[in-house]
């Protein structure tokens, strides 16, 4: 289904998308570049939500399911002085597209907005269901808070996540969620350091607990890291002063039938234990807050919990996938993805049946000199295409049925 002439689209698509910074929050610009785009192709509708999310419509000749091929397009901020090329050049060489975002995942995008296209071109629409192409804001920030709203207005019975997967098929994620540990003391001179509390030595005590821990295994998603990765006292700078405060956060990895709760109770635990061994500590754990703006104007935030999810390997949409890949001449693996996505929205919040599938590799994302291989951009587009055949093809299961495998 690809010519030379669809393969230079593709390439040319990926460089003006990678040529626009759009750092979270400033996605604006190359969203009307998707725009334009969308509007001279042939979706049926192309529109933005509140949060600035773009969202485009192909609509089959036939009732069917709803599938939906999901790529962020904000990225992480450069450091244009470790790049030996432009980061928003968009360059050619060896083979390659350089730019940030190329891997993560413009890419990715542009391969699912080229696949949409020639899919409805190749069939005239003749398709049962209807196929959607989101676009989406602030995944950098916020995985999975901004396609709430995407969710909320296409309600998809299937989702594909492009996140780079090296054109291997994915069934699930861990999660990931901040946790911000805090104890509370009183000032004093450190002259006289009796007269108050440190509360850093209080946390302290409270780490040592932490450290000891055990923390659950996934047969699947590996291990539910518990790591400190900040720690602040107050006030600052704090010369001659015993701090009051003291402030740790945690980057948690989550695994499936975690729950917010249930993530929290252990340290909640040691903390009233430790109350009763010493009535001074006053302490507190809780989920960090986040909120920023968008280029909408709009503002989104919420707790920094991000769930996990997998399904089964057996499942009939994930071996659907998988044939249709193998009959276009992939042999994809069935693997997980190691980072956070999307998908802690889409399939760990809704349940809905999703997948990963992306050009490129995982360790390619947020890196200098950032590259996607113009073959593997290019088979994503044949890849992106064969899942459009397989998902629309099959009949949507319910969302309340089946679905995700636990331990």
């Amino acid at each position: 289904m690809l010519n030379e002439q669809r393969k230079e689209e593709i390439t040319s698509l990926c460089q003006r998308l990678v040529q626009e910074k759009s750092y979270s929050g400033e996605e604006q610009f190359v969203a009307s570049i998707i725009k334009e785009f969308g509007e001279s192709k042939p979706f049926d509708s192309v529109f933005t939500d509140k949060f600035g999310n773009l969202i485009l419509e192909i609509k089959g000749t036939e009732k069917g399911s709803s599938v939906l091929f999901d790529g962020h397009i904000d990225t992480v901020p450069v450091n244009e002085a470790k790049w030996q090329t432009g980061p928003f050049s968009g360059d050619i060489k060896d083979g390659r597209i350089y730019g940030r975002g190329t891997s993560d995942m413009k890419g990715a995008v542009s391969a699912m907005l080229a696949a949409a296209v020639y899919f409805a071109e190749d069939t005239n629409k003749n398709f049962p269901g209807t196929i959607y192409v989101s676009c989406s804001v602030h995944e950098e920030c916020f995985e999975g808070v901004a396609t709430r709203e995407v969710s909320e207005k296409v309600n998809p019975d299937y989702v594909v996540i492009g996140e780079a997967t090296n054109l291997n098929l994915n069934r699930g994620q861990r999660g990931r969620a901040e946790i911000v540990l805090e104890t509370f003391g009183k000032s004093a001179h450190s002259s006289n350091p009796d007269k108050g509390i440190n509360a850093v030595y209080k946390m302290n005590q409270l780490l040592q607990r932490i450290q000891q821990l055990e923390i659950a295994e996934h047969p699947v998603l590996g291990k539910g890291i518990l790591e400190l990765t900040d720690i602040k006292s107050a006030p600052y700078p704090g010369a001659s002063v015993v701090p009051s405060h003291c402030k740790v956060t945690f980057d948690r990895r989550l695994l499936v039938e975690e729950t917010k709760n249930s993530v929290l109770a252990p340290i909640q635990k040691i903390i009233h234990e430790m109350k009763k061994e010493d009535p001074e500590l006053q302490a507190s754990v809780s989920y960090a807050y986040g909120e920023e703006k968008c280029y909408t104007g709009e503002k989104i935030g919420d707790e920094r919990y991000f769930p996990a999810w997998l399904f089964d390997e057996n499942e009939e949409f994930v071996q659907a996938g998988l044939e249709s890949l193998k009959e276009q001449g992939f042999n994809p693996k069935v693997s997980h993805y190691s980072f956070c996505t999307n998908g802690s929205h889409f399939a760990g919040e809704k349940g809905i049946k999703t997948v990963g599938f992306g050009p490129s590799q995982e360790h390619m994302a947020h890196i200098d000199d950032e590259y996607i291989e113009i073959d593997q951009l290019h088979q994503a587009v044949v890849g992106y295409y064969a899942l459009m055949k397989a998902f629309t093809s099959i009949t949507a299961i319910s969302q309340t049925e089946g679905s995700q495998e636990y331990v």
